[in-house]
């Protein structure tokens, strides 16, 4: 009879990404951090990158790829998350001659690209835009709520957003959400 029961399993994978118990996305941004590093290697192997444009190139169409892979699905919120792709970037960064020694925002900003965080926050907005102008076929009822001051007549324009509050409060890094 025990040779018939299902095996538990710490983390399952399912289109490409990883899911744990718990549904926090360390795994799945430690395995896209190695295979980004993997990648940066095989750059720095067999390229001299002297030229933004050729650096960017490589970057954008070799890298990101894997770092920015079902960012919806599994953006990562936590600190040693968003450090561990950033990381892989500010490596990249530093294989572009010249720029060592350089700060990694200045970097970034000599080369014309933003940080992976950024570009998750820039790609939520869109998002919530896309939700709230009608563009996706979505309930934005579902989540979000227009704010319209409670009649107290507060300056602004009829597009704020309050956060929905779940019946059961979560806390994500100590912060009520």
């Amino acid at each position: 009879m025990d040779g018939n029961k299902i095996q538990e399993t710490g983390k399952e994978r399912d289109l490409g990404v990883l899911v744990t118990n718990d549904l926090k996305p360390s795994v799945q941004c430690a395995k896209a951090a190695a295979k980004g590093m993997q990648v940066l290697g095989v750059i720095k192997r067999n390229f001299v990158l002297t030229d933004k444009e050729d650096f960017r190139l490589l970057f954008n169409c070799f890298v990101r790829p894997h770092l920015e892979y079902c960012v919806p699905v599994r953006s990562p919120y936590l600190r040693k998350d968003i450090e561990c792709l950033e990381k892989v970037q500010r490596r990249a960064t530093k294989l572009f001659k010249g720029l060592q020694n350089k700060s990694y925002e200045e970097r970034l900003r000599l080369l014309g690209i933003t940080s992976l965080e950024k570009r998750r926050i820039r790609g939520d907005l869109i998002q919530v835009f896309r939700i709230m102008k009608g563009f996706d076929k979505v309930d934005r009822e579902s989540f979000f709520e227009l704010d319209n001051g409670g009649g107290h007549g507060l300056r602004g324009h009829q597009w704020k957003l309050k956060v929905k509050r779940s019946r059961f409060q979560t806390t994500v890094e100590g912060r009520l959400l």
